[in-house]
This record gives structure tokens, C-alpha cells and sequence, in this order.
């Protein structure tokens, strides 16, 4: 490596730059921020305040140190670079210049090994004092331009850079080390010293693609730690090597074009990086198109920016219908495309062409045939199939039909079916056979999008679609439908109302004529005639029936044909009733009260008329002239057309309830009139005209509604009493049902007897076991023959008499009273304990068992012979063994 040399040569003190030209030698790629370096300006006063300037600010700056920085990074040409720096005071505006020539180093490959070996020595700057001079000359800091080192340097490590040493380690002992990263702090270790000599070394080969420079600080001191030297900044730029090949972001790349495009027509952007300093050669890529699948119509249909990757179309000819999709083989080469020393590599572009609507959609068929019945809708009568050799379900795939001709009164439409793009004509309004019998429609087919430019539609997107109408039965119809007749009413039953017909729209088929029949008539006025349509009434047309509304009657009528299938229609007779004066008015309310003083006593009535104007109001009142006492005791006075007013005539009327009748004339012609009678109820009343004696004129007459609450609420009382009835003879009869089958009197359950005898022996077999029946089952004793009864009765004797004691009788006689009585009753047969059977439940007849009323209780126990016991099974197995067994 080439020394890098700069001097400074003792002067007189003259303010300006210490030299006019400076020149450097600096590594031929310069980033930017890299100090490149220092030039000395020399101020005699130190209190001038100067700026540096550069005649290439653009490439260069200057601190306020004096230290030249690249403002940017770039490579310097082999021809050296020169510019002007220049220093101004800021005060006065003097200006001083100088040039500065940067020279780039010799490429590291072309030094010889012997150039290698020449180190460089870096003298630490020092300030020297001179004490016999009023002036003080100071010796500037050096910037030590950076030491250039090749990235995968093979070695031998440690390999020497630079030696660092100070001018006075001829008098001191001194000590050399280096700080920063790389040396001391991490990665550490890469960049030692030898402390004596100064001797800086790399210990291993660097990687710019890791980092690209270090930045270290070498320091000087003495013996005792002492620092003898300002540090200095030492820069090791590695250099780089082409040891990187370009790699593509992505391995495939997709973009497309659309079919049609001309030359020059923008189709996508590849890109490819290389990890070498992209400011040199090595990291400088170039691309090209290796190859082109498939080559028609051109083995070159797109070409690419060999600096940018934009691949571009050169020829024209892309077709959809015959390409889809181009496959390219793309290279990228750094070393600027450099075949022999660049390194490359390959990515695949696919170039999908996209579709345009560059082909119309063409029909199948120049005539497309159809049939439909008459008045059906949204009935499909004909496909339509096209062809278009465009992309499908795509917008220039998809057709559009339109009716250009045929139908003018838009009876049809056409939809497309979005799976086969065939147009469906379809039925929108119902067609009238008699009245067309066929169509002929002109169609065309289009696409969403225009067509491309300088496409044209040709003659296979238009055809003709013939449509047959089928005659089909139809409903026969009324005419008019509904039919309006203005009639009086009251017409008799019998009469000829009018006649109501209906026409049949099949003209062209054969049938006989049409029938009629009664759909509705909610009166039962009406009848028609089935075959001529003629209606007659069946009853009195009555305009006040609740089945005329608004004084119109409506009846519906049905035609039928015999086609096939046959066919009917309805229509509605509209009856508008017009009033004649056939009912007479009445009175309302029917009931009213008043009180029997003159006054207050007005009644206000009103007439009440079924008909209609002119039949019916206004209205005359007026009182019958018998009996003699209506006019006697009240009068009327009409207050309006409908309204009157009856009051008493007379001071006072006895309370009571009285029927007045009212004649009411209406004012039709001839006038009806009838005789309504209104209840009246005269009471006591108040001053305000209220009446006081209720009690006395609602005895005297109860009325309607008032007698059936009443009934009412008795049935529901004799119901209730009737269930309750019925509920207590279901209880006892439960009851009853619960009960015993025996005789209460003969139930000895839940009762301790106690005997004194237990009767005879087992000898005893004299007793009647037919007795052993239920108790209810057993004769009365009145049918019993004599010697037949029960042993568990009470024999039928005498009652003895027993004797009685006195109320105070002598203690000497309570010995005889007590044998007395003891003798009585050993001689009452009706005494207990008599032979008895006590029955607990009546378990059948039949028995196995012997009776056990003769089981004798006895002292002599001992000589009674027990082993019968054992032939009488496992039941009385226990008492054979406690009796049983002889002496044991």
C-alpha cells in the first residue's frame, strides 16, 4: 500500500492557508460523510472567526475544523480530481483559497509484495512552546487518511497495516494501544497492536458485507499510564470484492398484457440485488432475456431495460385466443454484464396476456324457433346459443340480447343465462291467439364492453326468432262484468229481472253454447235461465234486507263451455234498489220516564223510518182520539222533521206505568203511517226532576232483561244443590263399600275376650262346621230350625233374674248377696263363658282343618298323648315338638 504523506513547514506568522496546492491520495470509492482531510489554516489572531467554503459543495464540504468531508458517495475517476476551498473572515469578509487535488490509490491487486511490506508510519502530533518568542506556534492535529483493506484477504494473519509512533519515544519509554469496535469492544480481537512498536494488525480476513469500515482510536502513553499524545482517529475502509451473486427478490414473477398491444407497451419490473457495494462494479447489475417460451408469432415479443428490469413489448401480434402466457428466463449480471468476470443468475417471468373484447359474439343459427299458449307468462319459448371466442364469464364473453325488431307492443324480453351465456326469450304479457298467431323477432347479440377498436359486429350477431301462439280453451267472459240494473224495489217472485250473457274468445275451436248457473246470491232472490241467461225473481226484492248495502244487492253468475278442459267464467250482477214507501214509521224509545207533577214532565221522541228519503221524514205526530184520556192526560208537540215532544196536560198523574200510543205519518206518497205505543213510567220525583219512588214503579213492572238474571241465578243454585246431593250419596256409598260383610254386632275384631274355659278336649268333634259361613249369608233365627244355631250365639232363654242389692243393706248380708249371685249365675245359661267360635274373617269353606274347639286346657297335660301331632304337616311341626317326644 501506498504511504499517504502530508507535511507542514515552519513559517513567520502570516494568517492564511499553510499552503496553496494540497494534495491527497484517497481510495478510489469515497462514501458519503468520509472525512478525506484536513486542511491547515493559520490565524495570527486567534479571535477571527472564519468559515470554510467548497467550490464543489455538490461532492465536497469543509468543517469548522478545516476537515474535508464527501458529501456523497461516488468513484473517483483515474484522472485526478481538483476544487477550491476557500476561507472567509466573518467580520471583515477577507477571503483566502486554496486547491486541493485528491489523487485515487493504485488498485491493491497491482502492488507487488515488496510494496506490501512498506508500512506506513503514523507520527502522533505534538505542541511545541517556544518561551524565548512572544508567539506561540501550535502544531495541528493530522487527519490520517483511511487505510483501504480487501475484503477475504487470504492472509498470513496477523497482517500488518500501519505503525503508529510518537516523536517522542526517543525520549520517553512509551505505550501504544487501539480503542473502538474491533479492537476492544465487539467484535473485538480483529485489529491488535504491539504496544512497544506500534505495529497495527488484521488477524483475520473481513467481510464488507458485515462491515464495511472501523473506526478506531490509537493512543499513546508512558510508563505510568500517563497520556504523552492527543489519540488519533485511524479509518479501515474494507474494500470490496465481487464474492456475491445478484439474487432476485422473487424467484417467479407474474405480470400481465393485454392482447392487442402495441409496441412499447409497459409489462412488468424485475428486480434483482447483490450484497457487493452497489456504488461499484461489483454490485452493479445488468439483465437480459435469456429466452422466450412459446416463440410465436416472434421469438422476441418483449425486451427488458438491462439497467431498470422493465420488461417492455417490441413486437405486436399478442393474441389471447392463440397465447395465453408467455414463460421468460430473465439473467441478472453485476460487473455491469460483465460475461467473463461478472456473476449471474435467473429468475422466471410469466406474462399472462389479458383478454379484450376482440371477438363478437356470433349466433349458432341465423333462425331460432318457438311455440307458447296463449295468455301464459315468464314462459321460456326459445334458446338462443352464441359463440364468442373470448375469455368466458368475462365481460367481453358475456352477451347482452336486445330486440331490434317484431315486437312492438313488448311482449316479450330476452334474459341471458349466466352459466352458457344463451339468450332465453321469455313471455312478459299474456298473448291473445285470436288476435296473433305468430311472431317473427330480430335479436342481436352484444357484448358488456365495446368491442376493441376496429373490431366490427358481423352479420352472425343478429338472427331471427319465429314464435307460434297455441289456441287453448278460454274462460268465457260477461259483458258487461259487472252489470248495473236499477230496479224498485218489492218486485214480486216470478218476474223477469233482466238478462245477464257472456261470450266465449275461442272463435276458432268447436263447442256447443255456453250454461249458466248461480255462483252467489245471498238472499235467494234470484234464478237464471242455464242456457239463455235470463234471471227472475224467486222472492220480494226488499231494499231494507241486511243483504243490501248502500241500496246495492250483488249476485255472481257462472258461464261454462264444454272445450277441453272446460272453461268457466264468472260475473257479478249489481242490483241498485230504488225505495218505495213500505214501511211505516215508530216510535223510539219504547219506554220512557216522567215525573207525575207538570213539571219537569217533557218527553223527547223520535221517529224511526226503514226508507229513505223522500219516504220518510219529516215526520207528523199525533195522539189518538180513543181512548179519551190520552188526550185528556198528555199532548205532543213536534220540535223537528224526526223529533217530538209528549208532556203531561193535565197538574198531576197518579204514579204508575202507562202505554200511551203515538201516530206517526211519514211524508211519502201515498204517506204510512202506524200507531207506536210508548211505556211510560210516571213517578214522584225531586227538585231536580229525578224520581224518588223506584221501589213502587219497579215492583209494578219488572222488566225483561231484569226476569231472566233472575231465572238464571235460580238454575245455577238447583245445579249446585244437585251436586252437592249427588257428591254425599257417592261418599257414603264409598263408605258403605268400606265396610265389613258381617253384622257389626257379630264383629268381635279389635275386642279382648277373656274365658275362663278354653272348652273341651281334642276329643270334642260334636260341633256343626257348616256354621263356619259368612255372617250375612246365615238365616234369620226366625227360619232357623229348633237345635241348629250358631255356637258363638247367645243361647235364647230366659234372662234370669239376679238378685239386688239393697241401697243399704247389713254388712252381715253381703256373704249371702255374693252366694246368691254366684249361684244365679252358674245356672244362667245366657252367662259367659258359653262354647263359642269367635269369627275373625270368612276365609271359604272347604277347610282341611279339624275344628279346634275342642283343644282341652287340663292340669293333667302330662298324660295327654301329643304325637298325633306330627301326621298334621309342618304347620304344627313346633307343637309336636313341645308336647310331643314322651318324657323329653
Amino acid at each position: 500500500q501506498a504511504p499517504i504523506k502530508a507535511t507542514c513547514e515552519d513559517m513567520s506568522c502570516k494568517t492564511g492557508f499553510s499552503e496553496d496546492v494540497h494534495s491527497a491520495v484517497v481510495s478510489r470509492t469515497v462514501h458519503g460523510g468520509q472525512p478525506l482531510l484536513n486542511v491547515r489554516f493559520r490565524s495570527c489572531d486567534g479571535n477571527k472567526k472564519i468559515s470554510f467554503g467548497s467550490s464543489e459543495p455538490e461532492d465536497f464540504r469543509v468543517g469548522e475544523d478545516g476537515v474535508v468531508y464527501a458529501e456523497r458517495s461516488f468513484q473517483l475517476s483515474a484522472e485526478p480530481t481538483e476544487f477550491i476551498v476557500s476561507a472567509q473572515d466573518k467580520e471583515t469578509q477577507e477571503e483566502w483559497q486554496m486547491r486541493v487535488k485528491l489523487t485515487p490509490e493504485p488498485a491493491f491487486a497491482g502492488a507487488s509484495e515488496k510494496d506490501q511490506k512498506k508500512i506506513e508510519d503514523i507520527v502522533f502530533p505534538w505542541q511545541q512552546y517556544k518561551h524565548s518568542s512572544p508567539l506561540k506556534r501550535q502544531k495541528r492535529d493530522w487527519v490520517i487518511p483511511p487505510i483501504n483493506l480487501p475484503e477475504n484477504s487470504r492472509g498470513p494473519f496477523p497482517q500488518e497495516l500501519v505503525r503508529i509512533r510518537s516523536d517522542r519515544d526517543k525520549s520517553l519509554s512509551l505505550r501504544y494501544s487501539v480503542t473502538g469496535p474491533g479492537a476492544d469492544q465487539p467484535p473485538t480481537g480483529i485489529f491488535i497492536i504491539n504496544p512497544i512498536s506500534g505495529q497495527l494488525s488484521v488477524t483475520k480476513p473481513l467481510d464488507r458485507e458485515q462491515i464495511a469500515s472501523f473506526h478506531l482510536r490509537a493512543h499513546a502513553v508512558d510508563v505510568n499510564g500517563n497520556q504523552v499524545e492527543n489519540p488519533i482517529d485511524i479509518v479501515i475502509n474494507v474494500i470490496d470484492m465481487n464474492d456475491n451473486r445478484p439474487e432476485f427478490l422473487h424467484q417467479v414473477w407474474n405480470g400481465t398484457v393485454p392482447e392487442g398491444s402495441k409496441p412499447g407497451t409497459y409489462v412488468m419490473t424485475v428486480t434483482a440485488i447483490d450484497a457487493d457495494d452497489p456504488n461499484a462494479q461489483n454490485g452493479m447489475l445488468r439483465y437480459r432475456i435469456l429466452s422466450q417460451a412459446p416463440s410465436s408469432p416472434s421469438p422476441n415479443m418483449f425486451t427488458i431495460n438491462n439497467e431498470t428490469g422493465d420488461i417492455i413489448t417490441v413486437a405486436a401480434g399478442l393474441d389471447r385466443e392463440k397465447v395465453q402466457q408467455y414463460t421468460l428466463i430473465i439473467q441478472a449480471t453485476d460487473m455491469e454484464g460483465n460475461p467473463t468476470y461478472g456473476l449471474s443468475n435467473t429468475a422466471t417471468a410469466v406474462i399472462t396476456v389479458t383478454d379484450v373484447n376482440d371477438n363478437p359474439p356470433e349466433f349458432t343459427a341465423m333462425t331460432f324457433y318457438g311455440e307458447v299458449p296463449e295468455n301464459r307468462v315468464d314462459v321460456i319459448v326459445a334458446n338462443l346459443t352464441v359463440t364468442d371466442k373470448d375469455q368466458p364469464h368475462t365481460p367481453a364473453w358475456n352477451a347482452m340480447y336486445r330486440m331490434t325488431g317484431g315486437d312492438p307492443t313488448g311482449r316479450f324480453t330476452i334474459l341471458t343465462d349466466p352459466n352458457s351465456n344463451d339468450g332465453l326469450v321469455t313471455v312478459v304479457k299474456p298473448i291473445d291467439f285470436e288476435t296473433n298467431r305468430m311472431f317473427v323477432l330480430t335479436v342481436a347479440a352484444e357484448n358488456q364492453v365495446p368491442l376493441a377498436k376496429g373490431i366490427q359486429h358481423p352479420p352472425q350477431s343478429t338472427a331471427t326468432v319465429s314464435i307460434t301462439v297455441i289456441d287453448v280453451n278460454e274462460s268465457p267472459y260477461f259483458v258487461p262484468n259487472p252489470k248495473l240494473v236499477r230496479q224498485e224495489e218489492g218486485l214480486l217472485a216470478g218476474s223477469m229481472l233482466t238478462t245477464f250473457t257472456a261470450q266465449d274468445p275461442d272463435r276458432y275451436m268447436q263447442q256447443t253454447s255456453l250454461r249458466y248457473s248461480k255462483l252467489s246470491d245471498p238472499a235467494n232472490w234470484l234464478k237464471i235461465d242455464p242456457v239463455n241467461g235470463q234471471i227472475t225473481t224467486t222472492a220480494v226484492l226488499d231494499r231494507e234486507s241486511i243483504y243490501v248495502q248502500n241500496n246495492m244487492y250483488n249476485a255472481t253468475f257462472l258461464a261454462s263451455d264444454n272445450g277441453i278442459p272446460p272453461m268457466s267464467g264468472t260475473g257479478t250482477l249489481q242490483i241498485y234498489l230504488l225505495d218505495i214507501n213500505d214501511n211505516a214509521p215508530q216510535v223510539n224509545p219504547k219506554e220512557a220516564t216522567t215525573c207525575e207533577t207538570l213539571q219537569p214532565n217533557a218527553i223527547n221522541i223520535t221517529a224511526v223510518d226503514p226508507d229513505i228519503d223522500p219516504n220518510a221524514g219529516p215526520f207528523a205526530f199525533e195522539l189518538p182520539d180513543t181512548p179519551a184520556s190520552i188526550k185528556r192526560n198528555w199532548t205532543i208537540v213536534r220540535i223537528s222533521g224526526d223529533h217530538a215532544q209528549l208532556s203531561l196536560r193535565i197538574r198531576f198523574l197518579e204514579a204508575g206505568i202507562y202505554d200511551v200510543p203515538i201516530v206517526i205519518t211519514d211524508s211519502g206518497n201515498p204517506h204510512a203511517s202506524s200507531t207506536s205505543v210508548l211505556k211510560v213510567k210516571v213517578c214522584q220525583c225531586d227538585i231536580n226532576g229525578d224520581c224518588t219512588d223506584v221501589d213502587r214503579i219497579v215492583g209494578a213492572g219488572l222488566g225483561t232483561g231484569a226476569i231472566i238474571a233472575i231465572l238464571l241465578c235460580i238454575i245455577i243454585l238447583l245445579i249446585l244443590v244437585l251436586m252437592f246431593v249427588v257428591w254425599m250419596k257417592r261418599r257414603d256409598k264409598e263408605r258403605q263399600a268400606k265396610q265389613l260383610l258381617i253384622d257389626p254386632e257379630d264383629d268381635v275384631r279389635d275386642n279382648i275376650l277373656k274365658y275362663d274355659e278354653e272348652g273341651g278336649g281334642e276329643e270334642d268333634q260334636d260341633y256343626d262346621l257348616s256354621q263356619l259361613q259368612q255372617p250375612d249369608t246365615v238365616e234369620p233365627d226366625a227360619i232357623k230350625p229348633v237345635g241348629i244355631r250358631r255356637l258363638d250365639e247367645r243361647p235364647i232363654h230366659a234372662e234370669p233374674q239376679y238378685p239386688v242389692r239393697s241401697a243399704a243393706p247389713h254388712p252381715g248380708d253381703i256373704g249371702d248377696f255374693i252366694n246368691e249371685g254366684l249361684k244365679a249365675a252358674d245356672n244362667d245359661p245366657t252367662a259367659p263363658p258359653y262354647d263359642s267360635l269367635l269369627v275373625f274373617d270368612y276365609e271359604g269353606s272347604g277347610s282341611t282343618a279339624g275344628s279346634l274347639s275342642s283343644l282341652n286346657s287340663s292340669s293333667s297335660g302330662g298324660e295327654q298323648d301329643y304325637d298325633y301331632l306330627n301326621d298334621w304337616g309342618p304347620r304344627f311341626k313346633k307343637l309336636a315338638d313341645m308336647y310331643g317326644g314322651g318324657d323329653d
